[in-house]
């Protein structure tokens, strides 16, 4: 099963849909899907109506490995129920390899970037994860400018993450991400790019990570890490642009592929009939899926 997910996630046509946004996030995605701040009244509801959603998603006919290599989820949603069965076993069901969300959110910025806060329940979450079935993590901390220190520090503490969580059996999707509407974003991906370079050649092991990053202004910037034997993925955030431009800019990176959250659910409301939500589901799979797999 692990060899059979290792092969889907590195060789697989299609992308990676990013179902874990968390307690900050959770309100803004709710409001996008069409449902407002007066439909919950605390923390329990708001998380039963996202979890409503992404059961929704999950469980479409439309969504399903043919397209969707893998879903990163959030991790109520990992301990949730879908058709019935942990989710991230209704996922394997349908030929989608399951990744979790396991960042704690990010710390005040510090030379110009956001590291992650600490994690101290890790080791005991990764084992739970594994025991669902789940492949692999995914833990994100931000660029917003081209200052090399700050840098270096996030892609020291995305490796030191990553080697524990390859301890722990499952395989992390590092995810430092430069802000798209930072003024120094080009600079930003070459010195993140160089250091996640000297960090690839400096692991021990035949180990492999994978990489999720913002698609970089110039393209092709990241081919280097694209073609790294150390990587198993580079998969792409949409960052905030909408999905035409997201899609775009993407398929102008070859080796690239999708892992968008926003981008994925911009155009789905909780209001839709099933047969209007798995049509307007299935044209953004289609979307996203091109541009990860039919390159400019």
């Amino acid at each position: 099963m692990q060899q059979d997910m290792t092969t889907k996630v590195a060789a697989g046509q299609g992308f990676i849909a990013a179902l874990d946004q968390s307690g900050g996030s959770t309100p803004k995605a709710l409001k996008g899907y069409g449902i407002e701040a007066d439909a919950f009244s605390n923390d329990e509801e708001m998380f039963g109506l996202i979890h409503q959603m992404r059961v929704r998603i999950i469980t479409s006919p439309v969504f399903t490995g043919d397209k969707v290599l893998g879903a990163i989820l959030f991790e109520r949603t990992m301990d949730g129920q879908a058709d019935g069965k942990p989710v991230p076993q209704a996922l394997i069901d349908r030929g989608v390899v399951p990744f979790i969300k396991i960042d704690k959110g990010l710390e005040e910025e510090k030379d110009g970037v956001q590291l992650m806060k600490p994690m101290p329940e890790l080791d005991a979450l990764l084992a739970r994860a594994k025991g669902l079935g789940v492949f692999g993590t995914k833990e994100r901390s931000v660029v917003n400018l081209a200052n090399r220190q700050g840098i270096a520090a996030i892609v020291k503490q995305q490796f030191e993450v990553g080697q524990q969580v390859l301890r722990g059996g499952l395989v992390p999707i590092l995810e430092p991400e430069v802000n798209i509407k930072s003024a120094e974003r080009g600079e930003a991906d070459e010195i993140l790019r160089d250091e996640i370079l000297k960090a690839l050649d400096a692991m021990s092991g035949d180990e492999k990570v994978m990489l999720k990053l913002s698609i970089p202004q110039k393209a092709g910037s990241f081919d280097a890490l694209v073609d790294h034997p150390r990587v198993l993925r580079v998969v792409a955030l949409s960052g905030g642009f909408a999905r035409p431009e997201a899609c775009a800019q993407l398929a102008e990176n070859r080796g690239m592929i999708a892992s968008f959250s926003r981008a994925l659910l911009e155009d789905l409301r909780a209001q839709m009939s099933d047969e209007e939500f798995d049509r307007a589901l299935g044209d953004a799979i289609d979307e996203i899926y091109a541009a990860s797999v039919d390159k400019k």
